[in-house]
């Protein structure tokens, strides 16, 4: 949010009155006082406004202790500096936690860093509609460039320039500072201080009233506490009070004690920054409103926190395994990819494995004798050897059931497939491995069943070929065989003849051609109905009840037993909590935007 930060900074040579003018605005005497680096651990002040009652100080290290001297608050920071850094001015970057709650104070949070001030920057900014400032003291080593940094790539910023009445303003860094950064003038606000200090028979009207080095916006004259008036503890509001009489007064600056003065300096700020804010809500809104929608995403990504009962448990299992039961059959009926294999199947590694079947070795004319032969037994069929058919049928579609299983087992190792796809496709169910796992199981436990069925029925299949053959394919075989060999059908002596040249090859390669022909016929019906019988027992299946033992099983489970199939990352988790706060910050912030926008 960036864009919606203002920065007040204020800039002035060292003792230029910059700590005093801060505390003067912000209307609160917390920062450390005294020579060389008093800040030496940085410290972050929170305060906090409360209704009535008396005011009091908690440090984070001492948080069941209650200050209501802030001498001893001062005591305190200097005490725990030196727990850390101890007596020879080391610096550490380890934080002091200060918060004051006071009917007297705006919330406001100050962040003084430790460092060789030369320049000190007090960063506003708007966050959940509550003015923060933030206190830097940068190390002369980076500045002015840092500082300069700071301004240009941030043009909300409010330049504070801080000169001593008795200094040149020409020769002001402060000022040199200011009309680098802000060459029209229109974000610098000057600030003269120490207007109590200047010689007799000096004053700094001219500069006040803008005839030394105009402004855009109006210089404001401070009076500071005095050295004696710190030494006293006289405290900020005594010292606002007595700052005005000083103006009020003076003969010089008594026409412009409306418009000197901590106080008015202080509520020029607040008003000019109320104005920028006012400016920029339109695009702070549109800003909350991209913040608030990415961080619904994310949360969406990552998943919505899970109830706590056991309802509100279960119907979130179910939720994610009709999410996870969708894809899987997205992925069979085409919508993803993964269902074509299954035809594959079919289409090529059946019909392969059909044409690799050993089948002329098993109906050569030596295998074909040996059966004939063994058919009839000690005495030959007179007919036709009706057993040797048989034999040589039941023979060769045994060689079927190899491949008929394998289509079982390769759509079997599909499905499968598929239902670890679709489990790692399921947005939802990514936060939860054991249900990744529960639902995995039961998912290939039905697929172990469905396929065994599978089996059964393939299996059955190629059984009944060879149970019940087709006598009419051979009828009309033995008429087309008459016909092409031009031989009369009522020959008194063909079966005999049939008979007496059973064991000559032209006899046996017509049998093998005969069982070849029923074979091929039989083997086009298998290619058929084993593809129908497996997806009828495996895929439709998998698309119809693929989790129901899940779901009875689920059914059946306690809370604690959901609750353990609902596991996440610890850190996913607290990730979630954390985008849900922000969430709510972002929305509460929009909320009083739009409230305020239309005062």
């Amino acid at each position: 949010m960036s864009s919606c930060f203002n920065f007040l900074l204020l800039c002035g040579n060292q003792s230029s009155g910059k700590s005093s003018v801060l505390e003067s605005v912000v209307g609160r005497d917390f920062l450390p006082r005294g020579s060389g680096i008093v800040t030496r651990r940085p410290l972050v002040l929170q305060l906090h406004k409360i209704e009535g009652g008396t005011e009091y100080a908690e440090f984070l290290h001492a948080p069941k202790k209650r200050f209501t001297d802030f001498a001893s608050v001062r005591k305190e920071i200097a005490d725990e500096t030196d727990r850390i850094t101890g007596k020879s001015k080391q610096i550490s970057n380890i934080p002091i936690h200060l918060s004051i709650y006071s009917p007297n104070v705006v919330n406001l949070t100050l962040i003084d860093l430790p460092g060789l001030t030369k320049v000190a920057v007090a960063v506003l900014l708007l966050e959940e509609w509550e003015i923060k400032a933030v206190l830097v003291s940068v190390n002369p080593q980076f500045y002015p460039s840092s500082i300069v940094a700071i301004l240009t790539f941030n043009p909300n910023c409010i330049i504070l320039a801080i000169s001593p009445a008795n200094q040149d303003i020409a020769t002001s860094d402060a000022i040199k500072l200011a009309k680098e950064v802000d060459p029209t003038g229109d974000r610098t606000f000057g600030v003269v201080t120490k207007l109590d200090l200047m010689d007799k028979g000096t004053n700094a009207l001219d500069v006040l009233e803008g005839r030394s080095y105009r402004l855009q916006h109006p210089w404001v004259g401070i009076v500071n506490r005095s050295q004696a008036d710190i030494n006293k503890n006289v405290d900020m509001l005594a010292a606002r009070r007595k700052e005005q009489e000083y103006f009020e007064s003076s003969p010089e600056y008594g026409h412009l004690s409306h418009k000197m003065g901590a106080e008015y300096l202080a509520k020029l700020l607040s008003k000019h920054l109320e104005t920028v804010i006012r400016q920029r809500i339109p695009s702070i809104i549109a800003l909350i409103n991209k913040t608030i929608d990415e961080l619904n995403a994310e949360l969406d990504r990552i998943g919505r926190p899970v109830g706590v009962d056991g309802g509100a448990q279960l119907y979130t299992i179910l939720e994610m395994c009709r999410a996870f039961d969708k894809i899987f059959k997205e992925h069979l009926d085409g919508g993803r990819p993964g269902g074509d294999r299954i035809y594959g199947v079919f289409d090529h590694q059946l019909p392969a494995a059909f044409k690799k079947l050993p089948l002329d070795r098993h109906l050569s004319i030596n295998n074909v004798r040996k059966v004939i032969s063994e058919a009839d037994g000690y005495q030959p069929h007179l007919i036709a050897p009706e057993q040797g058919y048989r034999r040589l049928i039941d023979g060769s579609l045994g060689y079927f059931k190899g491949p008929a299983e394998a289509s079982v087992d390769a759509v079997h190792f599909i499905l499968k497939e598929l239902v670890r796809k679709s489990i790692a496709a399921t947005e939802e169910l990514k936060r939860f491995p054991s249900l990744q796992s529960d639902i995995a199981t039961s998912a290939n436990d039905s697929l172990e069943k469905f396929r065994d069925e599978s089996r059964k029925t393939v299996l059955r299949l190629v059984e009944m070929e060879s149970t019940y053959l087709t006598v009419e394919f051979f009828r009309k075989l033995h008429l087309e065989q008459e016909k092409n060999t031009n031989a009369p059908s009522n020959q008194p002596n063909s079966n005999a003849n049939s008979n007496l040249d059973r064991f000559t090859e032209n006899h046996l390669r017509r049998i093998g051609s005969n069982v070849t022909a029923y074979v091929n016929m039989v083997c086009d019906t298998l290619r058929l109905s084993i593809p129908k019988a497996v997806v009828y027992c495996q895929v439709l299946q998998a698309k119809r009840s693929l989790l129901n033992q899940f779901y009875a099983n689920v059914g059946r489970r306690e809370k604690e037993q959901l609750g353990k199939m609902l596991d996440e990352d610890p850190s996913l988790m607290a990730r979630r909590e954390q985008i849900a706060k922000r969430l709510e910050l972002y929305k509460s912030a929009r909320d009083e935007i739009d409230s305020v926008a239309w005062k």
